[in-house]
């Protein structure tokens, strides 16, 4: 995995991103609180939290993918909620993989661009407070 951070998303291999687990239905992603994460405000930088969250849903999507005809998927929206400072590791987890594949097969099926908004929500590991929520809009559409 982090060979293909490195190539594909170097940020996150910069990050020290993790992938915490990653089934049909759901993903978890984890992000550590170091320098290389750290704003001047002693939190995790916002940039970082939402490259966590965004890798737990569109691993989601790349899983619903494998076994598919080729199809492009984008994020064509963002929305983030900091809820609290994040001072400690951080696990994102998105729990909506089947509404993904779902999507995914209705742009197959009617060969035109499918639009999906999912949730992830970062808690910190130490003491489970939520610091944040965010919603990521992919679009799918048959390659």
């Amino acid at each position: 995995m982090k060979w293909y951070f490195l190539q594909k998303l170097p940020s996150l291999f910069f990050w020290g991103v993790q992938v915490k687990s990653v089934t049909p239905e759901r993903g978890q992603t984890r992000i550590p609180f170091r320098w290389r994460t750290q704003n001047p405000f002693r939190s995790t930088y916002f940039a970082a939290q939402c490259g966590a969250a965004e890798l737990s849903t569109g691993m989601l999507a790349l899983t619903a993918l494998s076994d598919q005809v080729p199809c492009s998927m984008l994020i064509v929206g963002m929305e983030a909620t900091f809820v609290k400072k994040a001072t400690s590791w951080v696990t994102f987890t998105c729990e909506e993989g089947a509404a993904i594949q779902a999507t995914i097969q209705k742009a197959i099926d009617n060969n035109e661009a499918q639009s999906i908004t999912v949730s992830s929500t970062g808690v910190q590991e130490d003491n489970g407070a939520v610091v944040a929520k965010m919603t990521f809009t992919w679009s799918f559409k048959r390659k």
